[in-house]
């Protein structure tokens, strides 16, 4: 399931005072299976790129194509069972009166049948790492974080095979932060799938993504691995944006210690090189 998205440019109200070119040429391919971060200061672009993977927007010029077929052209029920997009707050669009038809109404729609839908249902929110006694709860009897989850799980029946996450921690505390990253990236080791990240937080996309887009103004500014992106964190302070604090700390202390390494994006990977320094004893 590969994206390909070839010379892609959209303006929002067009032939208007408030014209605005909100992509610009925007050139990008991303490969199935690929676990790709998004990042961007507000108003680069990135939500506007991503509401063109399923069709929610159309390529004003240039083209998008999800596994060879065209979004411009193609049929949006295909299409958006094959990509689904959980935007922030996924939570605020729970309505139905219990999980379990909150998850499978994209399914009665289509007109499954209940037995099959069933499973589909109970499979999805296992997949998100909840109990199947949430199922025949409301949506606003769960916690902030389980809300979450039972959202990204009505996104997850649909068996789609790119999976685009705009912000999906926003709002969360620390503890339903770290679970909901938790469950993406095991969710993207099980399946397979292709995963797309927007995030604000540096740390974040350090952590869980193999691949950064950075866009700047609708276009593209730098695409490489983490590891290259962040190395260089006065290019991305020219845009707004940052590294990880923990790079920034270990350049710091690379003036007292030769032996660090600057180039460092996690503190899993900063633990392991003071470690390696200090002779193999325990860092805290």
């Amino acid at each position: 399931m590969s994206i390909e998205i070839m010379d892609l440019s959209y303006v929002y109200m067009k032939g208007t005072p408030y014209e605005k070119h909100a992509l610009k040429e925007i050139n990008i391919k991303i490969e199935k299976g690929e676990f790709v971060g998004i990042i961007g200061h507000t108003g680069s672009g990135k939500s506007t790129l991503i509401q063109h993977l399923n069709g929610i927007l159309k390529p004003a010029a240039g083209n998008v194509t999800v596994n060879g077929i065209s979004v411009g052209q193609s049929n949006l029920k295909t299409l958006r069972q094959q990509v689904g997009i959980v935007f922030q707050y996924p939570e605020h669009q729970l309505f139905e009166e219990t999980v379990y038809k909150d998850i499978g109404f994209a399914l009665v729609k289509q007109g499954m049948d209940s037995e099959k839908a069933d499973k589909k249902i109970k499979e999805a929110i296992k997949a998100v790492g909840l109990d199947e006694e949430v199922l025949s709860k409301s949506p606003y009897a769960l916690s902030g974080g389980q809300k979450r989850r039972a959202a990204i799980a009505g996104v997850l029946v649909m068996d789609p095979q790119v999976l685009v996450l705009d912000e999906p921690a926003a709002g969360l505390d620390p503890k339903g932060r770290d679970e909901i990253y938790s469950f993406i990236k095991e969710l993207h080791k099980k399946t397979g799938a292709t995963v797309i990240l927007v995030s604000h937080s540096m740390e974040d996309i350090a952590k869980l993504v193999e691949r950064v887009i950075v866009m700047n103004e609708g276009a593209i500014y730098m695409d490489g691995t983490p590891k290259d992106i962040f190395r260089f964190p006065e290019k991305l302070e020219e845009i707004g944006l940052s590294a990880p604090q923990i790079t920034y700390l270990m350049k710091r202390m690379k003036n007292f210690i030769p032996g660090i390494d600057e180039t460092i994006i996690t503190v899993a990977q900063a633990k392991e090189n003071i470690k390696k320094i200090l002779g193999g004893k325990k860092v805290d």
